[in-house]
């Protein structure tokens, strides 16, 4: 999952069921509502006598858990909620910078909590998170009524959260939009040394503005941090289980989680699924392959309909290939003030493939960019890294480099990416060099890894709910295989269909399936193809 700016992502309600705008991220951009003076208190936060301390529907209220040592002020801390839109709360809470320090220095974590409509009956509180890594889990939650089924909403109050380093959360901040804007548009798939040279040029601006801006933050955005703040977030609420939708990204914080706290974990529901046994060269050749599966349906699909791009797969993929390789030499023209290049064309290619709702807009950006216009290539492009006119809504640009290079070993060298190049470009021509050297701002990035891919088992965890889709294409269906599998506890969902993860895609099997294991809290007793 190296090529940062193509990496697994989630799709929010804009493009399902609603097409709303995203970005990296995917990140649903909704408007706040103002803020109202209302404050919950803890007891009031905890909920109504309820919480989700056993496996049934409605449990009765239980402790809040164990505290890691030195950690008491921030489990029990007293977060103010404030009204901040209909049946919603936000309040900011505070966690340690280093927790092995966790006397020192202190950063700031901004969540937003949808109400559960039935109090009396309220199980406990839904942690979500929608990916990235980088992406807003606030936006998520304030999308909660298009994320998450009726009865959810009704039975679990929703918290989505900013997680360390991201939007409103102690951000990580590097580039200014005109900086960003070329960085992005670099040629990812550099040809000669002097393509490769201007790439790594970008690729230190970006590391060397992270690091003056936000150098003393940088080693401390980890997912293993991320997951820590989930169990502080658990105990401020008063859960004494921890009840989890993560989508993409979000499957590999909470399966870190359930490393971290096995003993912790009542209802974790991983759709999208990461395999953290992967390396980044096997994560990065399965992820181009995916996209590649992708794009293969899209074509068929468009053939099989009155597509203006070909009667045949084949020629549909010839034509969009023409345009990715005729782009490189040419940038075609975009908004009036931006070219439309290569690396731009790639990202307008493939944020469609996410959502078969979108499939029709790449039809349409394709034939555009064949006549020489790249605007609604642009426009997608933009959507994906979440562009407006005046300029990036959130981070998540920054973001996910910040935490991706943290996490684990990557490229190291210029080296060592040629040497690697052909192995990329045999398993996928089409996409293999721009997952190969996307990765290489890790190369000259300042905070090391901290990580390593290893197998995540969570011995002692109560049963893991893993959703897969089989022509996913950011998250490859062999990686929720493989972390099914991996998992004490795992259970794995199929889906068989398009587009990125499965829960609320249009599958009532599976839509089914979590919303059970969710409400009720029992498993599938074995593996469930939908």
């Amino acid at each position: 999952m190296s090529y940062r700016r193509t990496t697994a992502l989630t799709p929010q309600p804009r493009t399902r069921p609603t097409p709303l705008k995203a970005g990296i991220a995917l990140t649903a951009v909704l408007a706040v509502l103002a803020s109202g003076c209302g404050v919950a208190s803890r007891a009031q936060d905890a909920g109504d006598g309820s919480s989700s301390g056993s496996s049934g529907g409605n449990p009765t209220k239980g402790p809040a858990g164990p505290v890691p040592a030195g950690l008491d002020r921030f489990y029990e801390q007293r977060p103010d909620w404030e009204r901040c839109g209909s049946n919603q709360q936000c309040a900011t809470i505070t966690v340690p910078l280093d927790y092995s320090k966790p006397a020192g220095e202190t950063i700031e974590l901004r969540a937003r909590k949808v109400l559960a409509r039935d109090r009396g009956g309220k199980i406990g509180t839904l942690f979500i998170n929608p990916g990235g890594p980088g992406a807003s889990g606030q936006e998520f939650a304030a999308s909660a009524g298009f994320v998450l089924g009726a009865q959810l909403l009704r039975k679990f109050d929703v918290i989505g959260w900013d997680p360390r380093g991201v939007a409103q959360s102690t951000p990580v901040r590097c580039l200014d939009t005109a900086q960003l804007d070329k960085f992005i548009a670099t040629d990812g798939s550099p040809d000669d040394d002097a393509e490769i040279n201007e790439l790594n040029e970008e690729s230190k601006i970006l590391a060397n503005g992270c690091q003056q801006r936000s150098g003393e933050l940088l080693p401390h955005v980890s997912t293993k941090d991320a997951a820590r703040d989930i169990d502080v977030l658990r105990g401020i609420v008063g859960d004494s289980e921890l009840y989890y939708l993560g989508m993409s990204y979000g499957t590999y914080l909470g399966a870190t989680y359930a490393e971290l706290f096995p003993k912790n974990v009542g209802r974790l529901v991983l759709d999208g699924a990461v395999d953290p046994s992967k390396t980044s060269k096997q994560n990065n050749i399965a992820q181009a392959k995916g996209f590649d599966t992708a794009l293969d349906a899209f074509a068929e699909d468009c053939a099989q309909r009155s597509c203006r791009l070909g009667s045949s797969k084949e020629e549909v993929l010839a034509k969009v290939d023409k345009l990715i390789n005729d782009s490189d030499a040419t940038p075609l023209p975009g908004d009036g003030k931006r070219q439309v290049t290569q690396a731009l064309v790639v990202l307008g290619v493939i944020y469609p493939l996410y959502v078969k709702d979108f499939w029709p807009r790449l039809e349409d950006a394709v034939l555009d960019g064949l006549a020489g216009n790249g605007a609604r290539l642009l426009a997608l492009a933009d959507e994906y890294t979440d562009r407006e006119p005046s300029g990036y809504a959130s981070n998540s640009n920054e973001a996910i480099y910040a935490v991706n290079c943290l996490d684990r070993p990557d490229i190291t060298s210029i080296a060592q990416a040629k040497a690697e190049e052909p192995e990329y470009k045999a398993e996928s021509p089409r996409f293999g060099s721009f997952l190969l050297w996307g990765s290489l701002a890790c190369a000259n990035w300042p905070a090391k890894a901290k990580d390593k891919p290893h197998p995540i088992k969570a011995a002692g965890a109560k049963p893991i709910v893993v959703v897969g889709t089989t022509r996913d294409p950011a998250t490859p269906y062999e990686w929720a295989v493989g972390l099914a599998s991996q998992l004490d506890s795992g259970v794995l969902i199929t889906r068989d269909g398009d587009g990125h993860t499965g829960y609320k895609a249009g599958n009532a099997c599976v839509d089914n399936a979590v919303e059970s294991y969710l409400l009720q809290g029992t498993a599938p007793t074995a593996d469930i193809k939908c």
